[in-house]
């Protein structure tokens, strides 16, 4: 099995094993899948794993299911839970205890010809989405996750114009919000300002204080940044990680009595109902796709482009 794997570097490798499902997971045959920030912060030492990197994938069930017949064209929810644990039990699968998380924790990712999951973990992907919008059904989930944690309503500053930025800006004004996007790239500000979203220049002054803000820059200075546009008794949802651990001046959080709300995976269902209706143009991300056997390369070239997919099957 062809793959791409990180164990202090990344490689290409032509002699994997094909993973073998246990009982209550299925084998998938990967078509194709996306590049995350996620994956670079890895590269970069974040979460220490090491196996087959990827985790947003589209792709064709080998093996069926009790509910699925092989042939179905999924996706998959990247948390894999033990099912027993008392955060399971109450629901909260995706912070189970014992979880293993795709391509990230304890569990080989999708950056290969198959893959693995339990069989919970899978969607059915509707006809009328093709498969390179498909690749952001998880993705679009997690940015659609901040809607479920804190009303949305009124004036949001998302902090961060790359990928997750954009889904994030797409994601709140589709739920009500009135979203301005802060930014570091004048091309990407621009297309965003002709899509109907309010930009500003990170260097730019903001002239009043945010209720809520978003950081999706993955940087510490994004931090500080967001925190400092956010207004007393304010809202900040940190949506990004980043390796390492810089030192930050948390006094503002207590003198402005700010919440900060961590937010990372959402349901899959409403991302795959607002790809299916055409409300978040997810495909004016991609800005090319490589052959699995150039991944590397691809990896490099993600640092500096919006969205890089992988074509695998």
């Amino acid at each position: 099995m062809n793959g791409l794997v990180f164990d202090g570097r990344l490689t290409h490798r032509t002699d994997l094993p094909t993973p073998d499902p246990t009982p209550g997971e299925a084998l998938v045959r990967v078509t194709v899948a996306g590049i995350c920030r996620t994956d670079l912060e890895i590269v970069d030492g974040y979460m220490n794993f090491r196996g087959i990197l990827g985790h947003e994938f589209v792709g064709t069930l080998i093996t069926p299911t009790t509910s699925l017949k092989a042939g179905a064209r999924v996706t998959g929810e990247i948390n894999a839970a033990c099912g027993t644990c008392p955060r399971c039990r109450s629901g909260r699968h995706r912070h189970c205890s014992e979880r293993t998380v795709l391509g990230i924790a304890g569990r080989n990712g999708v950056f290969a010809d198959y893959l693995v999951l339990p069989e919970r973990n899978l969607h059915v992907v509707p006809d009328s989405i093709e498969d390179d919008d498909a690749v952001f059904v998880e993705p679009l989930a997690a940015a659609m996750r901040i809607a479920e944690q804190i009303p949305v309503t009124g004036r949001i500053a998302v902090f961060g114009d790359g990928r997750l930025g954009h889904l994030v800006a797409w994601s709140l004004r589709d739920a009500g919000g009135n979203v301005t996007v802060v930014g570091r790239h004048t091309d990407r500000l621009t297309a965003l300002r002709a899509d109907g979203l309010e930009t500003a220049g990170a260097d730019t002054t903001l002239s009043d204080r945010f209720p809520v803000t978003v950081d999706c820059t993955g940087t510490p200075d994004g931090f500080r940044s967001a925190l400092e546009a956010t207004e007393p008794t304010g809202t900040l949802v940190l949506k990004s990680t980043f390796h390492g651990s810089p030192p930050m001046d948390l006094a503002p959080v207590v003198i402005d009595e700010v919440t900060i709300v961590g937010s990372r995976c959402g349901r899959f269902e409403p991302a795959l109902e607002a790809l299916r209706d055409g409300r978040i143009p997810v495909g004016r991300l991609v800005e090319g796709s490589y052959p699995l056997e150039r991944g590397v390369e691809a990896f490099e070239h993600a640092r500096r482009t919006l969205k890089l997919l992988l074509r695998i099957g």
